[in-house]
């Protein structure tokens, strides 16, 4: 299973002849960027780059929807990555021992996948949200933890600067987050702060040229290694969410007033390092305000719903690793003479492991077509966003249990996978926003559009 995709299939070590890519514009070079093949700059036709002007908010400039050809090609590229970089061995060495492999940064960077919705003047590849999840589709089929950090990283921080961001902290920070040479975050859950967000503590107070940071973060992804961290933080306490502003952190070991308290012990994506931060009179410039004071409840809702569809794909790929794990093992494993998969009891399994993944792949990516095809008006539904990530999280702890019974006595072993499958798995229903928290933002998504208040 690891060799396919819902979209494609490809054989282990293959490379296309770079001649058969010369059609391929800046934005699909900078994908197939290895050590091996390396794509020279080629300039947009001036005729195309009037066609992208950039005209929405929401997606990055020189934007338009990908074929379902290059979304092919996108994936198996990305499988290709993971096949070299993130082997078996590498992922159960990041659960095991609960530490990131951090040159992984560089080389994701590397591979031109860290800045997927940047802007290309940046270094991202002007992508939209199909080709983000694939990206963390395929990555979290390798590892639960190394897809969750690139997904903190790449959507949580990159992509929110891309959304709210001013030129000026554009080409600041955005290079060195699309090249991997900084790992990024975001910051707003508290110890009294997890769903409810604007009962946040955290106080930013006016000074000379910018603000005092003081106050706790938890369970921040990323947090530990962070170099720039979006956080959350109450300009003015009494407005309660209409006083609450973001700020970009530049976090580097050494900063004056920043610590990390802990690295958490966790249940599941381990080696995607979470943290308690601690702020205490942390200076941040006037100019690092990402969007405008007391408005921080703005940028939080501008990329939330996206964020709920991208990190939607990270169950996706935990269920295609559950059925990676089961299919060969039921398939060569014997009981009474013959292999488990020939019992019915087995069966039934696969088949439900198998549709729960195509129906939540097929959820998770219709929305995200959706969004990508209106990108002049994104049509961006609240139910679909949070019903996606609902589904395929609740599913993917699902599968993962299935994979734990059908493997018997070996599944509950550490040294198996599937384990690790399903307790990275229970993390989606918990982070960014619980099931529970979910099914009451559709709720209300329906209760809005019939003229109730909540």
């Amino acid at each position: 299973m690891r060799g396919s995709s819902a979209v494609g299939e490809v054989t282990e070590g293959a490379e296309r002849p770079f001649a058969a890519m010369a059609h391929l514009t800046t934005l699909r070079a900078a994908v197939l960027r290895t050590a091996a093949l390396r794509s020279p700059h080629t300039p947009r036709p001036a005729s195309l780059a009037t066609q992208r002007r950039h005209a929405s908010t929401k997606h990055p400039k020189g934007f338009s929807p990908p074929t379902q050809d290059e979304l092919e090609e996108l994936r198996e590229r990305t499988i290709d990555f993971t096949r070299r970089e993130i082997t078996p061995e590498v992922a159960q060495a990041t659960d095991h021992d609960n530490e990131f492999p951090h040159a992984m940064w560089k080389k994701l960077g590397d591979a031109g996948l860290l800045g997927v919705t940047a802007d290309e003047e940046y270094g991202g590849l002007s992508m939209g949200y199909q080709a983000h999840c694939v990206i963390l589709e395929e990555l979290s089929r390798a590892s639960g933890s190394i897809g969750l950090s690139y997904a903190a990283h790449s959507q949580l921080c990159v992509n929110q600067i891309m959304l709210n961001g001013n030129d000026e902290q554009k080409k600041k920070y955005l290079p060195g987050l699309v090249s991997g040479d900084t790992i990024g975050a975001l910051a707003m859950s508290e110890h009294s702060a997890g769903s409810d967000v604007v009962s946040m503590r955290m106080t930013a107070k006016p000074t000379d040229g910018g603000y005092h940071l003081n106050g706790t973060k938890m369970w921040i992804t990323n947090g530990p290694d962070a170099g720039l961290v979006v956080v959350y933080a109450k300009t003015e306490p009494e407005k309660g969410s209409k006083g609450m502003t973001a700020f970009l952190v530049e976090t580097p070991p050494g900063t004056q007033g920043f610590s990390v308290a802990r690295k958490l012990d966790k249940l599941g994506m381990r080696g995607s390092n979470t943290g308690e931060l601690l702020f205490d009179n942390v200076f941040v410039p006037s100019a690092n305000i990402l969007g405008t004071v007391n408005h921080g409840v703005k940028v939080l809702m501008e990329g939330l719903d996206l964020e709920r569809l991208v990190l939607s794909a990270g169950p996706l790929g935990l269920m295609q690793a559950a059925l990676d794990i089961t299919l060969p093992y039921v398939h060569e494993r014997k009981q009474f003479g013959v292999p488990l998969a020939s019992n019915q009891f087995i069966q039934g399994k696969l088949a439900d492991m198998y549709t729960k993944y195509r129906a939540s792949s097929a959820y998770t990516y219709t929305i995200a077509r959706a969004i990508d095809e209106s990108y002049e008006n994104p049509t961006i539904r609240t139910q679909d966003c949070a019903g996606a990530i609902l589904y395929a999280a609740e599913r993917a702890t699902e599968c993962g249990m299935d994979a734990i019974q059908c493997l018997g006595g070996m599944g509950y072993m550490s040294e198996m996978a599937a384990g690790r499958v399903m307790r990275d798995a229970k993390l989606y229903e918990i982070g960014a926003g619980t099931s529970e928290i979910r099914r009451m933002v559709i709720g209300r998504a329906f209760n809005k559009e019939y003229g109730l208040g909540r």
